[in-house]
This record gives C-alpha cells, sequence and structure tokens, in this order.
C-alpha cells in the first residue's frame, strides 16, 4: 500500500513537472514589444523557476526508479545507489531551492508583481503554469517528505552542492546581463549596486535557512523511526 502511494505521488509529480518544462519552453514566448527579457541571451535558461522545473522533473524520475529499484526503507542496511543520489538530491537541491523559488516568487508578488511578473505577462503565462511552477514545486516537495524517508548526507558535501549551485546562477545572471543588457528580474533594475549586493547576501542567507529547515522538518517527520529501528537492533558483543 505505502509502496504503491509512493509510486504513483512521484510518477504524478514526474509528469507535471516534465509538462510544465514542455510546455513553458514551447508555448510561453513574450514579443520584444512587451520585454525583452524573454528574447535575450539564455532563452529559457535565464530564469531560476525554469531550471528548477527541470531539477523537480529529474528529482521525481529519481524518485520513481528508487521506489522500483532501490529501497524506501527508513534504515536500510545496504544503501543502493539510487537511494543515496536521491538522498543527496533532495537535501541538497530538491527542497531547498524549489521553497526558495516558490517563497521569494509569492513574496515578491504580494509586495509588488511588476518586480517579478508584470501583469502583462498574464496574457502569454496561463495562471495554472504559473501554480504548477511557482506554488505546486512547494507542495509536491513538502509531500515528499512525508511519503518516502531519506538519510540526509553530510552538511559540508550536500550544503557545498547547494551553494555552488547558487553562486553559479549569480554569476549566470550577471554573464547574461553582460551580453544582453537586461537583468533577468525586474526588481534588480530598481536597486542600486550596494542595495543589489545586500539583496543577493539576502537571497543566500535565506537559502541557507531553507536548507537546515529540510534537514529539522526530515528529523522531526522520520527521527523517532530511526530511533525506533536502532533501539530495536540487537547490540554486537565485541571480542
Amino acid at each position: 500500500m505505502r509502496k504503491g502511494l509512493a509510486i504513483g505521488f512521484h510518477a504524478v509529480s514526474f509528469l507535471q513537472f516534465a509538462f510544465a518544462v514542455y510546455y513553458d519552453y514551447t508555448y510561453t514566448i513574450v514579443p520584444d514589444n512587451v520585454t525583452r527579457v524573454h528574447s535575450a541571451f539564455g532563452g529559457k535558461f535565464k530564469f531560476l523557476t525554469f531550471w528548477d522545473a527541470i531539477l523537480q522533473a529529474v528529482f521525481f524520475l529519481v524518485c520513481l526508479l528508487n521506489d522500483m529499484f532501490g529501497t524506501n526503507a527508513v534504515n536500510p542496511k545496504k544503501v543502493p545507489f539510487i537511494r543515496k543520489f536521491k538522498d543527496y538530491f533532495h537535501a541538497s537541491l530538491g527542497f531547498p531551492v524549489a521553497m526558495f523559488v516558490g517563497v521569494t516568487f509569492w513574496t515578491l508578488m504580494f509586495v509588488d508583481r511588476e518586480l517579478v511578473m508584470p501583469k502583462v505577462f498574464d496574457l502569454y503565462f496561463p495562471w495554472w503554469l504559473n501554480h504548477l511552477l511557482h506554488t505546486m514545486i512547494m507542495v509536491s516537495t513538502m509531500l515528499e517528505m512525508i511519503v518516502a524517508p531519506r538519510q540526509y548526507p553530510k552538511r559540508s558535501r550536500s550544503f557545498g552542492i547547494l551553494m555552488s549551485f547558487m553562486l553559479a546562477y549569480l554569476i549566470w545572471i550577471h554573464v547574461i546581463y553582460y551580453k544582453s543588457g537586461v537583468w533577468v528580474y525586474p526588481v534588480m533594475e530598481v536597486l542600486t549596486q550596494p542595495l543589489r549586493i545586500l539583496f543577493f547576501a539576502v537571497l543566500l542567507t535565506f537559502c541557507t535557512i531553507l536548507y537546515f529547515i529540510g534537514e529539522a522538518l526530515n528529523n522531526f517527520v522520520w527521527g523517532k523511526k530511526y530511533v525506533a529501528v536502532a533501539e530495536s537492533a540487537e547490540p554486537v558483543l565485541k571480542t
């Protein structure tokens, strides 16, 4: 029953994000007379939301493969490679990047939507795609916390992967600006250079906090079960 639930959830999540990536790449084309951003250097790959949708599609495909060929045991004696890869993926990129994209997007939308997605984009970017890319990513990654267990890897490795990814993206948006003279997000245009640096620092700090929130949530949901498994194991006598 639990295995069937995990397979069904992971299959639906993979399909929804794979479709979102396909639809966004193929059909959401904003004309140059509306904004220069969408046709500028980098194409769809300039947006963190698009990168995150790809990450989520790949992650839930990995989850599905783990359901079929790996293990969802709370504390397996022998951890298959696909399970190790899934646990690393979720800890370093799956959870923190999904929550970062969703929370920052809706926060900026609440403050002033023109800073992140001007109202004119509604003609080209359907509401259901917006919720798939900015709402369901948070819902799905939270449900994943409950549906299947994971063993959090060493912080030095998984947190390092997260910071490397985010710093690489910051470099990438500056490359885009250098190549096209266009900032990926409108909010960057209204900030002075010192405020822009402060803005990036705050975002990286927030991403760091999200990593530790993910680890804490995992321990809250699965921590007692880890302890129960450990305590139920027979002690090994050293000779």
